[in-house]
C-alpha cells in the first residue's frame, strides 16, 4: 500500500508539470457513416513521460480527475482540439469533420466553464458547430437545471453534445427529454460481445430505436470486425467507432487518412458517373 501511494504521489507530481513542459498531446480516432466516409474524430488525451515513456490515460486521468488537475488540462484540450479544427477548416477533405472532445464531471462543474469554452472558440476562430462535446451520463444527471442551463447556452453557440458510454451510467431516462442532445454514444461494452450475447444485441437495438424516436442520432464505439458493423448496420446504426477503422493517431496520420479517404470516394463517384452515362 505504501508503494502504491509513493507511486502515484510521484505521478501526481509529474503531472503537475507536464503541461507546461508540453508532454500531454491529442491524439485522433476516425468515426464513419455507414459507408465508411470519414465524418468526425474523437479527441484523445495522451501523456508522453520522458522517464516513464507512454502513461496510459486509465492510470493518469482518474488521478487528475482527483486532484483537480483534469480543469486546467481540460481546457487546454478544448482550446487544442478548437485550433485543430480550425486548421482542418482550410483543407478541403477535412473542412466537414466534427471533433468530438470528452468533459469531466468537475471541468464541467466550473462556474466559467461556459465562458471558457466561448474564450477558446474566439480565441482560435474555430467554427462551433464543428465542436462536439461528449458528457457521461453521471455529469448529466447530476443538478439537471444546472446543467440544462449549461448546455442550452452552449448549444446556443452552435455546440453539439453526445452522452459517451450510454447504457452503463443511470437507469433514469427522464433526463433525455430535458436536455439538447444531439446524439448518443452506445458504449463499447455492449458492442463487443453484440455477435455472441443476444441480451447485448437487444440493448442495442434498444439504444437505437429509442434515439431514433427521439430525433438523436447513434454511435457505436468500440468496433473491431466486421460482423459487429454488419451487425450494427442491420439494426439501423448510422455511425462507427473503433479499430476496425482507425487507432487512435496523431494529427499528421489523421491528414493521410483523410487525404486517402477523401480520394477513395471522390474514385467511386466518378466511377460511377462514368458507368451511368454507358447505361
Amino acid at each position: 500500500m505504501q508503494v502504491a501511494l509513493e507511486s502515484r504521489v510521484s505521478l501526481e507530481s509529474e503531472l503537475r508539470y507536464a503541461l507546461s513542459l508540453n508532454q500531454l498531446s491529442l491524439h485522433y480516432q476516425i468515426q464513419v457513416d455507414i459507408e465508411r466516409r470519414i465524418f468526425g474524430m474523437e479527441a484523445l488525451l495522451r501523456w508522453n513521460n520522458p522517464s516513464r515513456g507512454y502513461v496510459s490515460p486509465s492510470v493518469f486521468i482518474p488521478i487528475a480527475e482527483e486532484s483537480g488537475l483534469i480543469v486546467p488540462i481540460g481546457a487546454w484540450v478544448i482550446e487544442t482540439a478548437c485550433k485543430q479544427l480550425k486548421e482542418w477548416e482550410s483543407i478541403d477533405y477535412a473542412s466537414h469533420i466534427v471533433l468530438a472532445v470528452n468533459v469531466s464531471t468537475r471541468q464541467f462543474r466550473q462556474l466559467d466553464f461556459v465562458q471558457e469554452v466561448k474564450d477558446a472558440l474566439e480565441k482560435t476562430g474555430a467554427n462551433p458547430t464543428k465542436l462536439k462535446l461528449e458528457l457521461t451520463e453521471s455529469v448529466v444527471i447530476d443538478e439537471v437545471s444546472n446543467t440544462v442551463e449549461k448546455m442550452q447556452a452552449l448549444r446556443s453557440l452552435g455546440l453539439n453534445f453526445s452522452i459517451d458510454d450510454f447504457g452503463t451510467g443511470y437507469s433514469s431516462l427522464t433526463y433525455l427529454k430535458q436536455l439538447p442532445l444531439t446524439q448518443l454514444k452506445i458504449d463499447q461494452s455492449f458492442v463487443r460481445d453484440i455477435v455472441i450475447d443476444s441480451s447485448d444485441a437487444v440493448i442495442v437495438k434498444a439504444i437505437i430505436a429509442m434515439s431514433d424516436a427521439l430525433g438523436f442520432n447513434v454511435i457505436a464505439e468500440g468496433v473491431e470486425t466486421n460482423t459487429q458493423f454488419d451487425m450494427l448496420r442491420e439494426y439501423g446504426c448510422q455511425l462507427f467507432q473503433g479499430y476496425l477503422f482507425s487507432k487512435p493517431v496523431t494529427a499528421e496520420e489523421v491528414d493521410v487518412i483523410l487525404k486517402e479517404n477523401h480520394l477513395l470516394f471522390v474514385e467511386k463517384a466518378t466511377n460511377m458517373a462514368t458507368a451511368s452515362k454507358e447505361i
